[in-house]
Formats: structure tokens, sequence, C-alpha cells
């Protein structure tokens, strides 16, 4: 599998000891199935850790988290779901062909045997590989079924999900190795997108699961993404899509607060404009400031454009990491009332499209990356095209051309799924 570069291994620290349930939870006001559609989500007390001095979101431009959550509201929300089935019911193209093509996918299979495991060990480019592989496809599955489920209102899809989400949350302890930031970063963004849609949409998640997913989301997965990373930006990005998923199933706006600082501090680092001035910026808090340290970062690139990456000159595989935990970050926190397509949209849209440009076919001048690109952006512009194309009315030829010649986007088995289905031409 595609993986990432070697991080050293940071010290992690669980809290464990802070982390406890409600009053609402404890007095069994989620008891019956009925109410854990209405109800908030499993209660777990704020995560405190440091930011490692990283500003909060409100020293940026005052921005909070919303006071009140929408639900379900990760990368899909009510309105976009409802679209989608209306489409694949009335067999509408292109999203009727996408159905399908995710329903031939062995992730939509009602006979999937979730595989998990108490320790997830994940070294660079997955190897070792004890778990990362079955852990990223179980999240995967969970949230394909999810989808499935809405779109035919069949109880056995919900039931499959409900049973993978259950059988991890039962188990796993811990991810560890060289890679553990970045696993969790692509299971933690996947696993509460399938959350938020059986838990709002669906009788027959128990209380008891839905808190016990919780606690595993709040002690599992959080503590190891909310602080960020000082690897490649798609590492940090990709854990902020997690932590912000993660924050809105919980309902925590201190952790919410912390994953939109990190995100607003890493996308000017990951993606260049000419108004930075003559260099990129450097990544906050990360050291990274000098003129020969800034261009050492950025793959030795030292002519910087418009829509130019972090990662452009290692490969456009792992620059799409990046864009599409951009695109999905941004989607989620637009789906929340608190929009941030407007202040990160003028750099997305030059990304998609210089990286759609040379993906088309367009040879590389010799300034750039010496001339030879490493191609493969994958499945990751429906969500950042229709934002800011079909909402904003923004021209994006390059980006839209892809695009459709893509479609239907499946997914790269990472943390990105089905977005021709749940975006394209999508106004909700």
């Amino acid at each position: 599998m595609v993986g990432d570069m070697v991080q050293p291994r940071r010290l992690r620290v669980r809290f464990l000891a802070g982390v406890t349930l409600t009053a609402a939870l404890i007095a069994g006001a989620l008891s019956s199935p009925a109410a854990a559609v209405q109800a908030a989500p499993a209660g777990i007390a704020p995560f405190s850790a440091p930011l490692n001095g990283t500003a909060g979101a409100s020293a940026l431009t005052g921005l909070a988290a919303p006071a009140t959550f929408t639900h379900p509201g990760v990368l899909v929300g009510r309105s976009q779901l409802d679209f989608i089935r209306s489409k694949v019911n009335a067999g509408a193209q292109p999203w009727k062909a996408a159905y399908d093509q995710m329903m031939a996918s062995s992730y939509a299979s009602l006979s999937r045997t979730a595989k998990p495991r108490a320790v997830v060990e994940c070294g660079s480019y997955s190897n070792p590989n004890y778990g990362c592989t079955d852990e990223r496809q179980d999240a995967l599955a969970a949230y394909t079924l999810a989808l499935a489920w809405y779109v035919t209102r069949d109880n056995r899809y919900a039931d499959k999900a409900i049973e993978i989400m259950n059988a991890w949350s039962a188990v796993i302890t811990d991810h560890t190795n060289s890679n553990a930031p970045l696993q969790t970063g692509w299971a933690g963004s996947s696993w509460p997108r399938a959350a938020e849609i059986i838990r709002y949409t669906y009788t027959g998640w128990t209380s008891t699961a839905v808190t016990r997913f919780a606690t595993m989301l709040r002690t599992v997965y959080l503590p190891e993404v909310i602080n960020g990373s000082n690897s490649n930006g798609n590492w940090e990005l990709s854990m902020m899509e997690a932590a912000l998923g993660i924050s809105v199933f919980l309902e925590d706006r201190t952790s919410y607060d912390r994953a939109v600082a990190k995100f607003r501090g890493r996308v000017p680092a990951y993606i260049y404009l000419t108004g930075d001035g003559s260099l990129p910026k450097g990544p906050p808090n990360s050291g990274i400031d000098t003129s020969a340290e800034i261009i050492k970062y950025w793959q030795n690139q030292s002519t910087f454009v418009d829509g130019l990456s972090q990662e452009t000159c290692r490969d456009f595989t792992h620059t799409g990491y990046g864009i599409s935990a951009i695109s999905h970050f941004a989607e989620t926190t637009r789906i929340q009332g608190q929009d941030l397509y407007p202040e990160i949209g003028e750099r997305l849209r030059h990304a998609l499209g210089f990286h759609s440009k040379y993906q088309l076919g367009t040879a590389a001048p010799s300034w750039l990356c010496g001339g030879s690109l490493t191609l493969g952006l994958g499945p990751v512009t429906e969500v950042g095209f229709n934002a800011l194309h079909n909402r904003m009315g923004i021209a994006m030829t390059n980006t839209q051309t892809l695009t459709e010649r893509q479609r239907p986007a499946g997914t790269n088995a990472l943390f990105v799924a089905w977005e021709t289905l749940t975006h394209a031409n999508n106004p909700g």
C-alpha cells in the first residue's frame, strides 16, 4: 500500500483517567434505540491535552465551534444524503453508476467479517502491517454500509455497519510504530462518517454500544491526532480531518476548536499563493523558517507558483491525500455552519487546477520538480470541485475536465470513498 515517510515516534499520553461518562448516559438517557436517534451523542468529558503552543482558533479570527452541532454532520449532511437517495432512486447519472460501483465493492458486502485488533501496529509504508489494512478497510466498510442503508432503507446494511463498529470498539486500545499518527488519522476520518449516519438516522444502535464507540474515539483516536504532526503536510491534514469528525460526533467544542486552529495554520503551509511572498509559509511551531529549510521541506523546489503543494515534487498521490483532507475538513465545517471555504477556497482552487492540469497530461516545465512529475492524484477532486464550482460559481476548467473524466470516483482504500455519489453536483 502507498504509505508515508518514517516519523520519529512521539510520546503519546492517553489521559484515560480524565475520561468519564456524563450523568445523562449513566442515568440511561439513551436507554432505548428510539431515544438514541434524537438525543445528543455519547457525552464524554472534554479532551484537555495541551496544544504544544499552537494558538487556539479564537486567536486567529474569533472562530469558535458551533453552539449546537448538526447531525449527521461529518462530510455529508442530511440534505446531501436525501439528494443522493433521490438521484439514485430516480436512476439519474452519474449518481446511479456511482451507487452501483459502491454496491458492487467488497465494502458493501453483507457477509463481511470485521477483523479488529487490540493494538494496530503500522511502520513506515505499513511495514510492518499488523491490522493497518484491516482497520482502514473496516472503517471504510462501515461508512459504505451506512450510505447503503440510507439509500436503500434496508436494515441489514445498518446492522452490518453497527456490527463492524461494535467489533472494533470492543477490542482496540492503541496504535503503535512510526505510522501510527497517519494510520489513526485515516481510520479516524472514516469512523465518524459512518457513526454519524447510523447514530442519527437509524434506531438499532443501542445506547451502550454508542457509548463504547464514543469512548473508543475519545481514548484511542483523539489523543493520537489532536496535536498534529511536523511530518509532511498530508499527515497533519488527515489527522485534523479525523480530529474534527470525532469532535462533531462527541460534541466536543474544545477539540473542534483545536482542530480548526491546526488546520488553519497548516493549509497556508501546504498550498502556496503568490501573496505569501517569495517563499511558502512554514508550518506553525515546526522550526522550518529559513529559506534553505523551506526549500528542503518543499522537496527541493525553489520556484513557487499558485497552487503548488509542499508535496507536489514528492508525488501527486500524497499531494492528493492533503488536498482531499482539506476539502473534507472544509465540507464538515460548512455543514456545521462555520464555513471555511471562503478562507481556504483560493488555495484549494489553485491546487486543484494546478495538479489537474498535469494529471491530464501537460508536460512539466524544467523549473517544476526538475521537469519530472510522479502522477497519480487519485479520486480526490469531487468534494472541492462541487463546493467551489457548483456552489460558489468559480470556473475550474482543468479540475472539471479531470473530475468528469474520472467519474464515478471510487476509493483510494485509505480514507477517500464514493465521492461522485456523495458530492457530484450536490447542492446540500
